[in-house]
């Protein structure tokens, strides 16, 4: 599974950081960050989600207002 973050779109409403502990809060930029992550394209961050984050991982998808958070399993779209 692999989780692709948009950071331009965050608004920081920080609700992905509370269900996922890769996403960490940058109070000054007022939006989330995903650590270990590689920006592939501009503010676009993406990374491999642990087997055991899986769940977590689609929390945080879920609970973005925004749609900021998107997962592919397979290369397949799963959320949002």
């Amino acid at each position: 599974m692999r989780v692709e973050y948009d950071y331009d779109t965050c608004i920081g409403m920080f609700q992905c950081v509370a269900e996922w502990d890769a996403f960490e809060r940058d109070e000054d930029a007022g939006k989330a960050v995903l650590a270990d992550s590689e920006e592939t394209d501009s503010d676009v961050f993406v990374r491999e989600v642990p087997d055991d984050a899986e769940l977590d991982a689609k929390f945080a998808a879920r609970s973005c207002p925004v749609d900021a958070i998107t997962l592919y399993d397979d290369g397949e779209q799963l959320i949002p």
